[in-house]
This record gives structure tokens, C-alpha cells and sequence, in this order.
């Protein structure tokens, strides 16, 4: 079967599964820092998506060189920001190896108003068509608050809350079936977002460590979030060097697993 003919998917990939700080941290020398499994090598959170129409990206980690890199990344149609915390924006500037590539388009940048004008703030540059300088970064700014449509996806912006700050999750849907929802930074679940996830086939979520934080959700509380929205498939996501991925896939319980950088989601688009 050529590749003309090969079935629509969506095709989702793990690019970071670990915190603010990366796995192995600076410094430590904890087992797990020091772990030879691959799966405890965790880069700042992000994922990809790729449809028959468009490659898109949810956020601009400080290690989004070497996540490009390792998934063999080469084109992109938009980037989805959650928020701008710095672990989630500070590799913005890695974007201007795509603009380059793609002739210099401006590239397409979507998220609340808030986090948009923040990035403005911190990456003036990229905003400014006027002094646009050849081979930096050009944006083009979409503020979003309702559910739209890009690259033959329904996307729905989830908003939840993360301390003083208001992050965007994402639920990814085609025609009736919820596919992925991705809530990658929050400290609660809110019922209209746990309305509007309920069913979907595979949830990425929170889950930092075993003890309690003050803006993300914990073990216990992400594990409670995942019984009450009822997903197919359940993943834990930015987590600390607290626990190795053996260790942690072992205490969860059934229909819960643990993301890795590399981990790859496809969904048939039927």
C-alpha cells in the first residue's frame, strides 16, 4: 500500500514527559537521575501532532531543539501554546529554524490573549512585521477562547486552573469521537472541563509527584481526576525524578500508565 493510500491518522507524539527541571536534574544523583532506562530521560512537557494536513506543536520547551531533533521534526503548521511559564516557552526562539525552512511565513501561534501577550512581551521581535529581520522567528498571533477547527481537527481549549495563572489543556476530537485530551500543567480538573473530556479514548494529565503541590495535581489527585472523566486510556505526564517509569507504571492502577518522552499515540481518522 503506497502512502497515498494509507489510512488517515492522527499520530501524537510524547516530546517531554518530565517538570520544570527536567529528568536527570542538575546535580543529583539519585537513582533515577542516574537511570540507564530511556524512559527516565524526561525533557520539559510537550507533544506533537501530526494529521494529513497539518503538524502542530504544543509548546515551546527550553529543549525543544533536542526534542525536534530526536522526533525527526521538519515542518510545522502551528504551535498551541498551554501558557507561558518558562518551561513551557523559553525555547520560542527554536522556531526560527521552521520559519527559515518554510521561506519565512509567518507561523501561526495560538493561545489565550493573556498568554499571547505575554510571549509578545518576552519575544517583541517576532511580532514586529516591520522590522522583520531574515531567518529570526515571525509569528502569527490567533487569540482563542471557543473551540475551533485546524488540520482536520476539532480542537476545544481547556481551561483549568495553575496557581496564579489559568493554562490551556486541549481536547482533540475528529467528527464524534474525542480522541486526546491534554491537560499538562493544572491543580484541578473543573467539572465543565471534566464535562466536556468525559469518554475521551486517551487523557495525558498532570501528575508531578506523590506529594501534595500547590499548582499542580499530585499522584492521588490525578489518579482521582482519571476515575471521574473515565478515559479509555490514561497517561501521567510532567512529573519530578521522584519515581523511575518501572516504579511508578507499578504502583498505578489498571488503565493507568506513565508517559515517556518518544511515546507515540494513533488514532484512525474513519
Amino acid at each position: 500500500m503506497s502512502s497515498a493510500d494509507s489510512p488517515a491518522k492522527l499520530i501524537v507524539t510524547v516530546l517531554g514527559s518530565g517538570t520544570s527541571q527536567g529528568v536527570p536534574m542538575i546535580g543529583c544523583r539519585c537513582a533515577v537521575c542516574l537511570s540507564d532506562d530511556p524512559r527516565d530521560k524526561r525533557t520539559r512537557s510537550s507533544i506533537h501532532l501530526a494529521t494529513p494536513q497539518a503538524k502542530i506543536l504544543v509548546d515551546t520547551t527550553p529543549d525543544l531543539r533536542q526534542q525536534a531533533l530526536r522526533a525527526g521534526l521538519d515542518h510545522l503548521d502551528a504551535v498551541f501554546f498551554t501558557h507561558p511559564h518558562a518551561d513551557h516557552l523559553m525555547g520560542f526562539d527554536d522556531l526560527r529554524r521552521f520559519c527559515e525552512m518554510q521561506g519565512g511565513k509567518p507561523l501561526p501561534i495560538y493561545s489565550s490573549a493573556e498568554t499571547l501577550d505575554q510571549i509578545q512581551r518576552t519575544f517583541p521581535y517576532a511580532f514586529n512585521p516591520k522590522n522583520k529581520v531574515p531567518g529570526y522567528v515571525h509569528v502569527e498571533p490567533h487569540p482563542i477562547a471557543d473551540p475551533f477547527e485546524f488540520g482536520g481537527i476539532h480542537v476545544t481549549p481547556l481551561p483549568v486552573p495553575h496557581g496564579a495563572v489559568t493554562t490551556y489543556g486541549f481536547l482533540f476530537s475528529y467528527q464524534s469521537r474525542r480522541l486526546l485530551a491534554y491537560l499538562s500543567d493544572c491543580a484541578a480538573v473543573p467539572e465543565p472541563v471534566r464535562a466536556a473530556i468525559e469518554g475521551v479514548e486517551v487523557l495525558i494529565i498532570d501528575g508531578l509527584r506523590d506529594k501534595e503541590h500547590p499548582t499542580h495535581l499530585n499522584i492521588a489527585g490525578a489518579i482521582a481526576a482519571v476515575k471521574t472523566i473515565g478515559a479509555g486510556r490514561s497517561f501521567i505526564t510532567h512529573q519530578t525524578h521522584e519515581k523511575s517509569h518501572v516504579q511508578r507504571t507499578s504502583e498505578l492502577p489498571d488503565g493507568i500508565g506513565v508517559a515517556y518522552d518518544g511515546m507515540i499515540f494513533e488514532f484512525a481518522l474513519e
